[in-house]
């Protein structure tokens, strides 16, 4: 007798496309801000489901796409906003190009769907085999792929309150991914067994929740976390410098931190261009209080390259990190040749900066370490470990106004909560417009500022030391954990064949 094996596919109702692009737009309920982290684990296994009793890879194909297509389409439809309300592009063009994105990312699903369907009659523990590994490599490539957008990895979901953020420390987001869409296919199958793999898997999550795999280093920093709230649309407008600057002069000023953080390119100035006179007075109110300011600010060369920055001033020497993993489109032009025509499009101010080195070392700041990152640089979580494990503190800086009032904002900061989670770090997360926030070393949001609001966040941070695996290993042991599933799968179906 062969292995069991998956029951004979039956005609699914008419309604199955449907159902396939109404499970992908539902996953969003299991990311920030609602958290709902069960969501994606149904919505996910429904998908199973339906490639479970599809006759055709076209079929399979076909589900994968719609369900990508409603993921993606629900997810990151705030695209649109940078490019028609803050990037000036036509509102037919933005939704077309916002449109040509989603279904771009919706092609990654749609081909898991087709490789699944050869295994299909393969047995059902290959099958549960393959398709969490073939979901999890589908977003290693995406997050690398024409620079990447790692942006909502299934793994993303779990964090902090999923047992399954347990394994973050150990396998990073994608091994997080990785044991959600196991559970899914096994919840899919609906088998005693495989369910009890799962749950196994959910208990032992739990459980490494309780390690500690770093520890705190020194005594708790005061942070002050500047947030100006300077609209998108006034930002880089003239008549709105002068107040910009009085702003965050007045705010730097008032905050008690030995650390100040401001936010990305707070200054819309080249830092050769700002008054000596009023970087003394940010660097003098840091020294006041024994420490430090970070500034964000874009930094020019005489031979015309220019930087998205970030500058400390006050008790240290001067130090400068520069953004290394830039946004296609919205801060280079990739392929100029090709795509320079779009820089006419888009009314985006500093959209071709140079690329930073991919190693720098930790800033040297009020007593800490810090491992600074740029607006999207947190979403790649294995560049970020490159200043580990020497930084004992994360910061991020951003300006997700370019997504207005949407859920972007929100799903950056379970991104940073994530990074946190793995590196074993306090979070700092400085931001223009939200969402700005101290997050602790299990992935907690401790403190946090309203959106849209004009503020100072102050609270304290801990410094940390030490490495988890995930820093040790970084995206190596989920990448591995899917090759022996695979390649297990594989010699399972070999030797089935070898019998028959």
């Amino acid at each position: 007798m062969g292995p069991p094996s998956l029951p004979p596919a039956r005609r699914l109702p008419r309604w199955h496309p449907v159902a396939a692009l109404a499970l992908g737009a539902v996953s969003v309920f299991g990311f920030a801000p609602f958290y709902l982290l069960v969501v994606p684990l149904l919505s996910l296994a429904g998908l199973v489901w339906l490639w479970r009793h599809q006759h055709t890879a076209r079929q399979a194909m076909l589900s994968g796409f719609l369900f990508g297509l409603g993921y993606f389409g629900s997810g990151v439809s705030w695209v649109y906003i940078s490019l028609h309300t803050y990037g000036a592009m036509p509102l037919p063009l933005a939704l077309l190009a916002t449109g040509l994105f989603c279904a771009f990312l919706a092609l990654f699903p749609a081909a898991i769907g087709g490789l699944q369907h050869r295994l299909r009659n393969a047995g059902t523990g290959r099958w549960l085999l393959a398709i969490p590994a073939l979901w999890v490599l589908g977003e290693w490539v995406r997050g690398w792929i024409f620079t990447g957008f790692p942006w909502l990895a299934v793994g993303y979901s779990q964090v902090p309150y999923s047992p399954l953020a347990g394994f973050a420390p150990l396998l990073g987001v994608y091994g997080v991914s990785l044991l959600l869409a196991f559970s899914a296919a096994a919840l899919a199958l609906g088998r005693l067994r495989y369910l009890a793999v799962a749950a196994a898997l959910w208990l032992a999550g739990a459980g490494l929740t309780q390690i500690h795999w770093t520890q705190p280093v020194g005594t708790p920093l005061a942070v002050s976390l500047v947030q100006g709230n300077i609209a998108q649309d006034l930002k880089w407008q003239p008549e709105k410098l002068v107040s910009t600057l009085r702003d965050y002069r007045d705010l730097v000023a008032a905050s008690p931190g030995r650390l100040i953080i401001l936010p990305e390119t707070a200054i819309p100035l080249f830092h050769d261009e700002v008054p000596a006179s009023y970087l003394e007075d940010l660097a003098q109110a840091a020294r006041a209080n024994g420490g430090d300011v970070l500034v964000g600010m874009p930094e020019k060369f005489p031979d015309g390259r220019y930087y998205n920055s970030m500058l400390s001033f006050g008790s240290a020497p001067t130090q400068t990190y520069r953004k290394f993993h830039l946004v296609p489109f919205g801060e280079y032009i990739p392929a100029k040749p090709l795509f320079g025509w779009i820089i006419n499009i888009l009314h985006i101010p500093l959209s071709d900066f140079a690329r930073g080195d991919a190693y720098q070392l930790p800033m040297q700041v009020a007593g800490e370490q810090v491992a600074m990152n740029i607006c999207y640089e947190d979403v790649f979580g294995e560049e970020i470990i490159h200043q580990l494990p020497h930084a004992t503190l994360l910061v991020n800086v951003s300006n997700d106004a370019w997504f207005g009032d949407s859920i972007a904002p929100w799903q950056h900061l379970q991104i940073s909560q994530m990074r946190a989670r793995e590196t074993g770090r306090y979070m700092l997360r400085a931001t223009n417009t939200g969402a700005t926030a101290i997050i602790d070393a299990q992935g907690r949001v401790l403190r946090q500022l309203p959106l849209f609001t004009r503020a100072t966040l102050n609270g304290t941070a801990q410094g940390y030391q030490g490495m988890t695996p995930f820093v040790r290993w970084g995206n190596r042991a989920a990448l591995l954990l899917c090759g022996l599933m695979l390649a297990t799968a594989w010699l399972m179906v070999r030797r089935t064949d070898y019998r028959r």
